[in-house]
């Protein structure tokens, strides 16, 4: 199985049958290296909220490869006028599927779909806590430090990847009293350097706890 990072929040996990990509803003992520036509197949798209950071090319990649989205329910009906294949959960839910296993976690953060000048609700925010061949996988989302996280030390989760850019999210500081609580085998930095108001040294990122993997855009990993 491999891991890829795409910058910002986005990722695509490749096991030997399927692709997933995790908020795929892909278009006009200024870290990304890849173009939509250059994506493979991708069959489950996990979105943790609205924004166009992280919703990004939904539409646009579940249309062209028929993915399937996995989202909360005010997503799913938002999607559901572009007659897009959808799988609609909501925080503490799970749901096994023929990849694996995906459980929606909490995120504290907003979630709004901006159209034109219409602002849209979309329902709350979350993250993903992902099982695929006895790997678990924490895609935190855009959230705040909270001690909601302390459940997810029961999960012994192999990948933790956690926002560290501030201002929207936590910032280095608060990731790194994340991982005291979730305490992951390893933890990778996310959702930094997008913007000037997101800027951060991911070196700084450091904890006794565990291995830090900084991935550069495009980078894969195998776990």
């Amino acid at each position: 199985m491999k891991l890829t990072y795409l910058g910002h929040s986005a990722f695509i996990i490749n096991t030997t049958k399927h692709n997933i990509i995790i908020d795929p803003f892909v278009k006009d992520n200024p870290l990304c290296k890849l173009e939509l036509s250059e994506l493979p197949k991708i069959h489950y798209i996990l979105v943790t909220h609205g924004h166009s950071d992280h919703l990004g090319d939904t539409v646009e990649i579940a249309k062209r490869h028929n993915s399937k989205v996995i989202c909360n329910f005010e997503i799913a009906q938002y999607l559901d006028k572009y007659n897009i294949n959808y799988h609609a959960m909501h925080i503490g839910g799970r749901v096994a599927l023929d990849f694996g296993k995906v459980k929606m976690t909490p995120a504290i953060h907003g979630s709004s779909i901006t159209e034109s000048t219409h602002i849209i609700y979309a329902g709350v925010a979350c993250g993903f806590l992902i099982e695929i061949d006895g790997v678990k996988l924490y895609h935190a989302g855009d959230t705040a430090l909270t001690y909601d996280m302390k459940l997810l030390e029961r999960e012994a989760i192999d990948y933790a990847m956690l926002p560290i850019g501030g201002n929207f999210t936590m910032d280095l500081e608060d990731s790194l009293h994340a991982l005291e609580l979730i305490r992951p085998k390893k933890a990778i930095p996310m959702h930094y350097n997008t913007f000037n108001l997101i800027k951060e040294d991911p070196t700084k990122f450091k904890s006794p706890l565990c291995e830090v993997v900084i991935m550069n855009p495009n980078e894969t990993l195998d776990i």
